[in-house]
């Protein structure tokens, strides 16, 4: 590591050189995934934009679909790509389009995702994770052998096709080869099509490419291959809890799963919402305090029923001169076993909604559940897009929404102390001119030179 001088202003620099290569400079690419059924959708919201997705949360994320059916796992592997090749590349040349068979299945499919920033060890470690997740045997095609591809429909397998290399030399041959590369993307996938094999597609690189800049593409859209990736934010109905007929709790979510301690993951965003297989006859609606009761049965091995209680309350506070309602507590009934968790900064106005986009056990969402004892780490906790309402509800629509989003976020601290810095060699810079002095006796080349005292 470079050592710094003693100076601050140095140790400042020095700094903020430190903190730019540990955290800008961090090489991560895209991933284009789309797949024959609807396990993708929803997954998009779970996003934030200029987030580089880390291995652990995109193991997350495929956890959610790949364990779900045995299909067919194919990886289209570049040797580099980046989000500015779409920006660049993925207008017409001639009468060709660049990306037009990746845009067009990420239309045509059941569901598509796009992830712009993913972590360059994610990506690298990829094809290990899914084998030793998966167990299925491992078929490694190059380019130019995908004419001899033949897919066991019966048979799941993972396939790593090695695409031809792209040649960053001039435009014309980068723009030749993206073609080449697309168009063996779209001959595999239409023939798995046409053979009905359950499938899922992912294309990604083994590193970033660096696209030079191109200041004259003003007249049109720079994200043409993203927009692609126009999903809805409500897949699904609320749940709700009744008091008599009338709706007194709303619940939404785009995914709400459990993990085990086992690794075992349990999905429960389908049976909870657009569906009737929860229970929420258990729930409780009273002017102070509510509970909202989400009861499953048979939901695989090893759990006969399961109940997840949201434990809620509305209070009057003097400081704000106004009613809150907080969300209190989380606890989750496994056969009888109860794992009650602590929930921090959910609450909101009474005549609110409260909205979060990832609430979880995790220390790196928005809002955390907390486990009491180790009892409670059994259970990891994921739910995405999360929205609650317990009071003042009308119909089965949700109020205004208070977000868990705080004001000062860390791109806005580090604004405001990079523009204190530059205030402060500002304000030293004026200081020192303000300062400045001119001498109180000159000389002049007429007259005898001039002699100071050294006394003086």
């Amino acid at each position: 590591m470079a050592t710094c001088s003693l100076f601050p202003w140095v140790q400042l620099f020095c700094f903020f050189s430190l903190l730019h290569r540990g955290i800008f400079l961090v090489d991560h690419m895209p991933m284009l995934l789309w797949s024959t059924d609807r396990s993708l959708q929803g997954l998009a919201s779970t996003l934030h934009e200029g987030h580089i997705i880390s291995e652990l949360e995109l193991h997350m994320l495929l956890q959610h679909t790949i364990s779900q059916h045995s299909r067919n796992l194919v990886i289209f592997l570049q040797d580099m790509l980046s989000v500015d090749d779409f920006t660049r590349y993925a207008g017409s040349s001639g009468n060709e389009t660049t990306f037009l068979n990746v845009q067009e299945l990420l239309k045509a499919s059941s569901s598509s995702l796009v992830l712009p920033a993913v972590d360059c060890l994610a990506v690298k470690h990829l094809t290990e994770y899914l084998q030793r997740t998966l167990n299925l045997p491992l078929v490694n095609i190059n380019g130019p052998e995908t004419s001899y591809l033949m897919v066991n429909a019966s048979k799941p397998n993972l396939f790593v096709i090695r695409l031809q290399p792209t040649r960053r030399k001039d435009k014309p041959a980068t723009l030749k080869a993206l073609m080449e590369n697309d168009k063996i993307i779209g001959r595999i996938t239409k023939a798995m099509q046409q053979q009905r094999v359950h499938s899922l597609m992912i294309y990604t690189a083994r590193q970033p490419s660096k696209v030079p800049v191109q200041f004259n593409i003003a007249g049109h859209s720079r994200r043409q291959l993203m927009s692609a990736e126009m999903q809805d934010n409500r897949l699904y109905a609320p749940v709700y809890a009744l008091n008599g007929t009338q709706p007194c709790i709303l619940f939404y979510a785009t995914n709400f799963s459990l993990i085990t301690k086992k690794g075992d993951l349990v999905d429960l965003s389908n049976l909870t919402f657009g569906s009737s297989n929860v229970d929420t006859s258990s729930s409780e609606c009273l002017p102070t305090n509510a509970t909202l009761s989400l009861q499953y049965t048979n939901l695989g091995p090893g759990i006969n029923s399961l109940e997840i209680r949201f434990v809620m309350t509305n209070k009057f506070y003097e400081g704000s001169a106004r009613n809150w309602f907080t969300l209190d507590s989380v606890e989750i009934v496994q056969n009888g076993t109860t794992a009650k968790f602590r929930v921090s900064i959910i609450s909101s106005p009474v005549e609110y909604s409260f909205h979060c986009q990832l609430v979880g056990t995790r220390s790196q969402y928005g809002a955390r559940l907390i486990p009491l004892d180790d009892k409670e780490k059994t259970w990891d906790v994921v739910i995405s897009d999360f929205q609650i309402q317990a009071f003042s509800v009308q119909n089965i629509t949700f109020s205004y929404a208070s977000d868990c989003t705080s004001f000062f976020t860390p791109a806005i601290w580090m604004a405001l102390v990079t523009s204190l810095v530059l205030l402060l060699i500002l304000t030293y810079g004026i200081h020192m001119i303000v300062h400045l002095t001119t001498n109180s006796r000159f000389d002049n080349p007429k007259d005898p030179r001039l002699s100071i005292p050294e006394t003086e």
